[in-house]
Formats: structure tokens, sequence, C-alpha cells
């Protein structure tokens, strides 16, 4: 499977990664949520910085880390322990303190030539796709959930 991830663009993210700054992302929610326990190693991440519809880098996934039912306390230790890799802003620490966390290193990242993305009703900002072509303008295909459901 590949991995369409959009990156918070206020915080620059795609930038950081680009730099090699940041190696991890972070995704949570109350309750189990794509990607908990739906990315693996090896599988590509292809980045889109929110609000410009390009896909223009790429990564391999290296490391995958699912933590469920975390406390208050062990929510910030998680995120904590991996800021150096998260790059998180105080505003982001604060988005992602979630009972239910997916952190997802990545390596072998470069720049792609940006693909138009082709946006669909109802797109979470984490997809699960079979090939990145099924969201590019030109190839895509209607979005469904099948790949996304636990």
């Amino acid at each position: 499977m590949v991995h369409l991830v959009y990156c918070d663009n206020v915080a620059k993210e795609l930038s950081k990664i680009l730099a090699g700054q940041k190696t991890m992302i972070i995704r949570g929610a109350s309750g189990r949520k794509i990607p908990h326990s739906r990315v693996f190693k090896d599988e590509t991440l292809y980045f889109m910085e929110k609000g410009t519809k390009k896909i223009s880098a790429k990564a391999r996934v290296t490391n995958v880390l699912n933590y469920v039912k975390l406390t208050d306390e062990e929510i910030t230790a998680v995120i904590e322990s991996h800021n150096d890799k998260l790059v998180l802003t105080d505003k982001q620490k604060e988005r992602w303190h979630k009972k239910c966390l997916c952190l997802v290193e990545f390596a072998e990242v470069e720049a792609i030539e940006p693909l138009d993305f082709d946006h669909q009703s109802n797109m979470d900002d984490w997809l699960i796709l079979e090939k990145i072509e099924d969201v590019v303008v030109g190839t895509s295909k209607k979005y469904n959930y099948d790949k996304a459901r636990f």
C-alpha cells in the first residue's frame, strides 16, 4: 500500500521533511483511527502540503509505533521522547494530545515532480491507497474507504 499524508502548511511540515529536520509523522484520535495499525515498514508515504493540491515528495516507512489508551502523562512522554524526529510546535503538541497515537518514522525522502491531486469529498488527512495514481488528476478513480476500515 501507499499512503498520502497531508502536511501542516502553517507549521511548514513539508519544508522540514525535505530539509531532513523532520523524520516522523504523528496522527492521533480519541479512538483508533487511520493510519493507526494500518501503515507498515517499507511502505511508501507521499506528502502533500495542505492547501496546495500538489503531491510533491515521497519517503519509505522505516518504523511505526502504535499506542492505545494512553494517559495524559503517557501522551506527553511519548510526544516529548520522539520530538527530536517529530519537530512539533506547541500548537501541534496540543492538537495531537490524544489517547490513541500512531507515529510513523521514515527515510529516503525525495522531492518528486509534483502530481496534481484530484480531491474528492470526505477525504481525511491520511489516505491509504493501492497506488498514488488513484488520486492523481487524469488517472484517479472514485475514492472509497475500504482500505481505511478496521
